[in-house]
């Protein structure tokens, strides 16, 4: 979680209307239920949902050479009337994605992974490809809002069975799924784009190969930029022969300016940030704000910019943690009610930890498609307590059906009065790691060059993941790799 993020409630609603016309890449008529006008404004109303649920990364290099490629892409794109803008988000995931209307979104995680300037070029292309193609106007509107308004706000699913799925869903970042039919169009319009302005496509195919070798490493994320689609191993070798063809019909010379890439990313942020908040022990810290409280053992979790939620592996309850509406406790406590459409059973006032709080319990009904209100037994009971701490007002919310409400309870109970100041400053001055770019001193293996690096003996794969290389391929003198420390 951060500072100051706006909690997005709702699922934003665009509007649609059914149609033929000439797909832009491919020339042939098509049926499709959005505009380009409706487009752009999906775009521009999903945005700050993204950005509640990610944050923008701070770095405004990085941010000028992301623009600068992208508007020399967009210009020779197939669309190149769109207002296309570049972002990148503050995650650790190695992902990008593109939202209808001109929209691009890469992950600080992604842009840690790159190793020259042709990757990145590649996997831009391959993202235009998916908003000048109109993949997501033709087939994702109701996925994208879907997706963004179960990250950016608290949504309480109608049956506990559908907890679990919820927060695998909210596990993994903001990707748009496509058919396998868009990935591999994609994947040809990025061959096509990154090669139209100077680059050597044939590493897009490599960094296909650095996502599988990410996806078959036990315990590490998986890099959801390929989560369903085709095998990025296939996608290598059939991106590897589209660039062989391309090159072939058009000889020039193809850049990959991998020294020029690794300095514009030396002290990106590797890593969760643990400034933004982390679990160690059983706690969760969150420094800059100074506050911690207890995650229960055996639970999953996921940590964003929004909230901090978590739930039980058998799906029989979900805790929620964010920011709350309001400038005071019964403020707060008459926005969570009217937002949800809680029906309270009790409310009272308490403090916890010497913090001014109010406890509530309080029974959510779930909604027929005429807005009436369903028999009782679809409902989900709801424990909520809104504490007052920093300046700020916090919501902790406990969600479960009612037959396992009260077996819970004690649970929900425990998490919310451990919640406490943060004083430890071993906590307080946690650093996150970084990549650190430097210049290989003698000639002989990646692992040599990692271990006169001081790099220790068991992140060894993990680096030489990050630098696109196998521990034993050959580096010279003189040559850049990527490194990490705090």
């Amino acid at each position: 979680m951060k500072y100051g993020f706006k909690i997005v409630t709702g699922l934003l609603v665009a509007g649609m209307f059914t149609g033929c016309s000439k797909n832009p890449v491919t020339g042939k008529k098509e049926i499709i239920f959005m505009s380009q006008e409706k487009e752009i404004a999906l775009g521009a109303e999903s945005h700050p949902s993204i950005v509640a649920t990610m944050g923008i990364y701070d770095d405004k290099n990085l941010q000028s050479f992301i623009n600068e490629k992208g508007l020399a892409m967009t210009k020779i794109s197939h669309r190149p009337d769109l207002p296309y803008k570049f972002y990148i988000v503050d995650s650790d995931v190695v992902n990008a994605f593109a939202v209808p209307g001109g929209y691009v979104y890469f992950t600080r995680g992604i842009m840690a992974h790159f190793n020259n300037e042709a990757e990145f070029a590649g996997v831009l292309g391959h993202e235009i490809g998916h908003i000048t193609a109109r993949h997501s106007a033709r087939q994702q509107t109701s996925q994208i809002l879907g997706q963004v308004g179960l990250m950016a706000g608290m949504v309480f699913s109608e049956t506990v069975r559908g907890l679990a799925d919820q927060t695998q869903q909210a596990l993994g970042l903001l990707l748009l799924s496509y058919s396998r039919e868009h990935e591999t169009e994609s994947d040809k319009i990025g061959v096509e784009y990154s090669s139209k302005i100077g680059y050597d496509a044939h590493q897009m195919a490599d960094f296909f190969g650095t996502l599988k070798r990410i996806s078959e490493k036990s315990g590490q994320t998986i890099p959801t930029f390929q989560s369903t689609h085709p095998d990025p191993g296939d996608r290598m070798n059939k991106v590897e022969k589209l660039a062989t063809q391309y090159q072939t019909e058009h000889p020039a010379k193809y850049n990959v300016n991998r020294d020029t890439y690794l300095r514009k990313i030396e002290g990106i942020i590797y890593g969760p940030d643990p400034r933004q908040g982390f679990v160690e022990k059983g706690q969760f810290y969150h420094p800059q704000l100074k506050f911690q409280f207890p995650v229960p053992s055996g639970w999953q979790y996921e940590n964003s910019p929004a909230q901090f939620q978590m739930a039980s592996k058998d799906g029989k309850s979900m805790m929620l943690f964010m920011l709350a509406e309001g400038k005071t406790l019964e403020a707060a406590a008459d926005a969570v009610v009217k937002n949800y459409s809680l029906q309270v059973v009790e409310s009272n006032k308490t403090t916890i930890n010497g913090n001014p709080a109010i406890a509530m319990v309080s029974n959510q009904v779930a909604q027929a498609q005429g807005g009436q209100a369903q028999a009782a037994a679809s409902s989900v009971q709801v424990a909520t307590w809104l504490i007052q701490y920093g300046g700020n007002i916090y919501a902790i919310h406990g969600v479960s059906a009612p037959a396992n409400f009260a077996g819970n309870a004690d649970q929900f109970r425990s998490v919310a009065q451990g919640f406490k100041s943060l004083s430890d400053a071993s906590i307080l001055n946690r650093q996150p790691e970084r990549i650190r770019i430097k210049t290989v001193q003698q000639a002989g293996t990646l692992k040599d060059a990692l271990k006169s690096n001081g790099q220790p003996d068991n992140r060894f794969d993990e680096l030489a993941i990050i630098n696109g290389m196998g521990l034993n391929d050959k580096v010279e003198k003189g040559m850049l790799i990527k490194t990490l420390s705090r």
